[in-house]
């Protein structure tokens, strides 16, 4: 097994936990920054979002703002929620989306129970925010659960 090592005021000491998964946060903030084509396939993407939401123990629901090019403009976290559950409100949602002047979005959550199977729940807000975003010209790319896979939504035709 590899031993990583930080630097900090008194030399060098073993890395925690804590202290990979903020080196790999700051990686991604500058390989994942506004602008970027590199959410340019699907399993880019999925890479993204898995260390993105890797290591939560709570839900959280974002959205991945596109423009017309489907290049990424941000990535935000709207909801935090429970273990397993977080409320998601469609008129905040829209809000982003204006805010961000997005073409295209992707949305996505986690499970922390690691069952990535939808629930009627998801399969429900998924379809309302669909509909809401759709008013305002925004299209849904899709809709990813992140847990030990990672389902889509668009994969298996509920878009």
């Amino acid at each position: 097994m590899t031993t990583l090592y930080v630097r900090d005021q008194s030399g060098f000491r073993e890395a925690q936990p804590t202290d990979v998964l903020d080196r790999a946060q700051a990686l991604l903030a500058q390989r994942y920054r506004t602008g970027s084509p590199v959410l340019t396939a699907p399993a880019l993407t999925r890479e993204f979002l898995r260390v993105h939401l890797g290591a939560c123990d709570h839900e959280i629901f974002g959205v991945l703002h596109l423009d017309s090019r489907h290049r990424l403009i941000a990535v935000e976290n709207l909801f935090r929620g429970t273990i397993a559950s977080a409320s998601v409100h469609p008129r905040e949602v829209v809000k982003s989306a204006l805010t961000h002047n997005a073409a295209a979005v992707v949305l996505f959550h986690n499970h922390p129970s690691g069952l990535t199977e939808p629930s009627a729940a998801d399969e429900l807000i998924t379809r309302r925010l669909k509909e809401a975003l759709a008013l305002i010209d925004v299209r849904v790319l899709d809709h990813l659960i992140v847990a030990e896979s990672i389902y889509s939504f668009a994969e298996h035709g509920l878009l």
